[in-house]
């Protein structure tokens, strides 16, 4: 029996995992991802002129992830098409939606439309593993934009889950003075167990004039206005949380402070391995379904 698959939009990871999805015997339809070179030469990838088209040839289509970049359209960094992702949304027909970030509006319209929705960045087998990529990522940038070794260097990581963790454990092996701030009880004696120094929320004032680097991985804001003004004025600071952030980008750039906001950072380090983690979630999804 053939196996078809749809694929709107996307990535480099999506791109790869294009490629591994025709190594397991799909023929893949595509809308969105026409500037791709390596598709153009790839067999059993069609690509569709109309996402109308790409939406009917099977019955699970595969969304970007993020879904958006800019809250309004389809994220098509492959592609000159903007196509809104409500319009986008309300065309699908099929079985099963596969993305990353549904909002809420669009997993109303899912609903309504009886249409199965799957957000692989809920999925706890695919946002661990992405987190090796985002922390090497981070990693990677604070060397480069850092005129110190990282070993030796007083590290402040905001927040203490899955990013937070396996930072913090990366640094810590490459020698650097890791601390990290939490709220919460509980990940302060997780943060005093794994040997890194502890900092509570409502202490960080006291102690932000003391880091090289500050990495935020907190998706709401933190370092606000009045707290730019008590780090060191050479301090690199980045921010992986996803929009809006939890440092404020326009306070920092009238401090003149170095501020990196390094949005979906395994598709920019490491896509092909990216894109094995999403084909492992997908593969569990398509057994699930």
């Amino acid at each position: 029996m053939k196996k078809s698959i749809s694929v709107v939009g996307g990535d480099l990871r999506i791109v790869k995992l294009i490629g591994m999805l025709v190594e397991d015997g799909y023929t893949v339809y595509t809308y969105g991802l026409e500037q791709s070179e390596e598709l153009l030469s790839t067999e059993n990838v069609e690509m569709c002129p109309t996402v109308e088209e790409v939406i009917s040839a099977s019955e699970v289509v595969i969304g970007p992830i993020p879904v958006t970049s800019d809250r309004k359209n389809l994220s098509m960094p492959f592609s000159n098409i903007k196509l809104p992702v409500e319009e986008f949304i309300s065309k699908l027909s099929c079985k099963a939606f596969i993305a990353g970030t549904i909002s809420e509006d669009q997993r109303k319209i899912l609903e309504e439309k009886n249409v199965k929705y799957i957000d692989v960045l809920k999925r706890e087998e695919f946002t661990v593993l992405n987190t090796i990529a985002t922390a090497e990522g981070t990693i990677q940038i604070a060397m480069e934009e850092t005129q110190r070794t990282v070993h030796g260097s007083k590290v402040l990581i905001m927040g203490f889950g899955r990013i937070g963790k396996v930072l913090a454990k990366m640094l810590d092996g490459i020698g650097a003075k890791v601390y990290c701030e939490a709220r919460k009880n509980e990940d302060i004696s997780w943060i005093k167990a794994y040997g890194y120094e502890p900092i509570y929320l409502n202490n960080l004032n006291e102690t932000l004039g003391d880091f090289d680097i500050i990495i935020n991985t907190i998706p709401f804001q933190i370092l606000d206005n009045e707290r730019l003004d008590l780090v060191k004025k050479d301090v690199v600071l980045i921010d992986v949380a996803s929009n809006p952030g939890g440092i404020d980008r326009k306070a920092a750039k009238e401090r003149d402070l170095k501020l990196i906001w390094a949005l979906s950072l395994p598709a920019k380090v490491a896509p092909l391995t990216s894109a094995i983690y999403i084909k492992e979630t997908i593969d569990h999804v398509l057994k699930e379904i």
